[in-house]
């Protein structure tokens, strides 16, 4: 795969049994992606299995042990090449890992598929997907009609369909421009990499061009410097070496930088990637680098990088916006779970529950409710137990979501509206 083609994340969405995986093996097979061999195996093997047909979801299922339970666990980073990008697709088996995913940044997806099978319609998952993913930042929807093969290519229930996904795109308030409907088969391969004689009553974009369309997302390089650091080691003939990825922003050497929370700074001497001096870094790319005075104890994973000028915010407390996606009672003010916010992990206590929001609209159902509970979507308070650097999604959205954690799982996700800081 060329490296010089622009990069996109493409979040692929939609409710469980609605052919999401079938549809990825189907892209990954199309783009030349995944060899003729391979394929071949997983056929034989799920027809031993009883599963003919299921050999583009088998590409994506490597787990002997989904193969036999025949669901999709993990999250698959696949990867492949149109003419124009070079697409690392975020592949959502459930709802929980999606917005988890989405909102930790892991896999900030610029684009989505929403795929809807033809012979179900709008199911549960299809309205809360088509919600995070406004929630979450996504621009433009591309909306796949997958298993036209199963309703005989039908215009009609096309159609039907289409109009449902309009409304709950409305609903939502998706702008509705910016999604494109097309009528597939994954399992078949109609409208996906060639135009369909299935379907001849459609005369749009086919998947493939469909995808090459995207625009293009714009790299932060405008954008202020913000380096989460990752690590912090020492090097000897170097001295201290903080190591991280340039979210947004240039670093260059000379530049003045300050770390926050931990409140110190200096000028960057040296600027290191993939064991090479570089004079500058920007958006995506991991580096080692050293700033003049910095000992190894004056910074910490989780500590932010900035222009010495105009620092990363440091929240005192902060107003987010959160989907609750698992919890076994309920949250009510004073709860203090941990929050995994770029590198750091901080404890911070829930202050206040300020609005309760209907994750299928966005609306505004409750003012100051007392308790949210799991499938609740919040506005609240969140006060950090220790130093902090945040910032709001609007300005900087890469340093804007957080996923909160407690008992071993992720509890819930959101995204930051506004910061106080002291």
């Amino acid at each position: 795969m060329s490296e010089d083609k622009p990069h996109q994340n493409l979040a692929i969405i939609g409710h469980v049994d609605h052919g999401k995986s079938t549809l990825v093996g189907r892209l990954l097979y199309e783009t030349g992606n995944v060899p003729e061999h391979v394929i071949e195996q997983h056929k034989e093997e799920a027809e031993e299995k009883g599963k003919g047909g299921f050999e583009f979801a088998y590409v994506m299922d490597n787990l002997a042990e989904e193969r036999e339970r025949g669901v999709t666990i993990d999250i698959a980073h696949q990867e492949f090449d149109t003419d124009e990008y070079y697409f690392t697709i975020v592949d959502c088996p459930g709802h929980r890992d999606f917005v988890k995913n989405m909102i930790t940044g892991a896999s900030q997806a610029d684009n989505a598929v929403l795929v809807v099978a033809a012979d179900d319609g709008v199911a549960p998952q299809t309205q809360e997907h088509v919600f995070l993913a406004r929630t979450l930042g996504i621009n433009e929807l591309i909306v796949a009609v997958n298993k036209m093969d199963v309703v005989d290519y039908k215009e009609d229930t096309y159609k039907q369909v289409v109009s449902e996904v309009q409304d709950l795109l409305k609903q939502v308030q998706f702008n509705t421009e910016d999604a494109s409907f097309i009528p597939i088969s994954a399992f078949e391969g109609d409208n996906i990499a060639e135009k369909s004689d299935q379907t001849d009553w459609y005369d749009g974009e086919i998947l493939l061009d469909a995808l090459n369309g995207l625009e293009a997302p714009e790299p932060p390089t405008e954008a202020d410097l913000r380096l989460p650091i990752q690590d912090v080691y020492t090097i000897s003939g170097i001295g201290t070496v903080p190591v991280g990825r340039v979210e947004t922003g240039m670093l260059n050497t000379g530049d003045n930088v300050s770390f926050q929370p931990s409140d110190v700074g200096g000028e960057v001497k040296t600027i290191e990637m993939h064991h090479e001096e570089v004079p500058e870094a920007g958006p995506g790319d991991n580096v080692g680098f050293n700033v003049r005075g910095i000992g190894k104890d004056d910074i910490r994973r989780g500590d932010v990088c900035g222009p010495a000028d105009d620092p990363p915010s440091v929240a005192d407390t902060f107003t987010a916006q959160i989907v609750v996606m698992q919890h076994p009672s309920v949250i009510t003010a004073g709860y203090t779970p941990v929050f995994h916010a770029h590198t750091a992990q901080v404890a911070c206590t829930i202050e206040s529950i300020d609005q309760k929001i209907d994750p299928s609209s966005g609306e505004v159902e409750e003012e100051n409710p007392d308790f949210i509970q799991s499938g609740d979507a919040a506005v609240v308070t969140v006060r950090p137990q220790k130093p902090l650097s945040i910032e709001p999604s609007s300005e900087i959205p890469e340093l804007g979501s957080f996923a909160i954690r407690d008992m071993g799982q992720t509890i819930a996700a959101g995204r930051v509206l506004e910061v106080s800081e002291n």
